[in-house]
């Protein structure tokens, strides 16, 4: 597994970047936010996902470790591959997916070249209460999992992370079980 590489960029254009690592270049695919910046002789650290496939290896490079995490949860809905997924990120940005999947807005997903109706209503679903709001702290990363609790009790996604939120806001060194009691106090009111 490839997880990250920092080289100098021998090469760019629109999706992609030729990365010198130590003497051997590599191809990674990015997005062209990534390569609008480019020049070669830079040096350059991307965080990577290293996709096998029977008929090709391919490296898709990121600017950070929510890109590539939220690549990897996109990966993970049956119909969205490694291309459409990284299409997803480049047209929406983590942002506006996690605020599409929060406020169930397919149109957004729609959008983007390649993904379908279909697709899209199984992006929400297959997606809602796994994406960390915005609003919530780096270290709290646990608290997507009490989210995702709620979310199976049928509490909505917006609804549920702003019951954590708020938990983790009156008890910020509380265990994830002190949260998800409180968040369902505050639910029941």
């Amino acid at each position: 597994m490839i997880a990250s590489l920092r080289g100098t960029v021998q090469s760019s254009t629109l999706n992609s970047v030729v990365l010198d690592v130590a003497g051997v270049g590599y191809l990674v695919q990015i997005t062209p936010q990534v390569a609008m910046n480019l020049s070669a002789g830079q040096e350059l650290s991307l965080f990577t996902a290293f996709i096998v496939r029977e008929d090709a290896f391919t490296i898709y490079g990121f600017s950070s470790q929510e890109e590539l995490s939220t690549f990897d949860l996109l990966r993970s809905v049956t119909g969205v591959g490694p291309k459409s997924a990284l299409s997803i990120i480049h047209q929406l940005g983590v942002d506006a997916l996690r605020e599409a999947v929060t406020s169930e807005n397919d149109a957004a997903f729609k959008s983007v070249s390649g993904i379908g109706p279909k697709t899209a209503k199984l992006l929400i679903v297959t997606l809602s209460g796994k994406l960390v709001g915005g609003g919530m702290s780096a270290k709290n990363t646990d608290d997507s999992d009490i989210v995702s609790a709620l979310v199976g009790l049928g509490y909505q996604s917006k609804v549920a992370e702003e019951a954590v939120r708020n938990a983790r806001k009156d008890n910020p060194n509380a265990t994830n079980e002190q949260v998800l009691r409180a968040a369902l106090q505050n639910l029941v009111r």
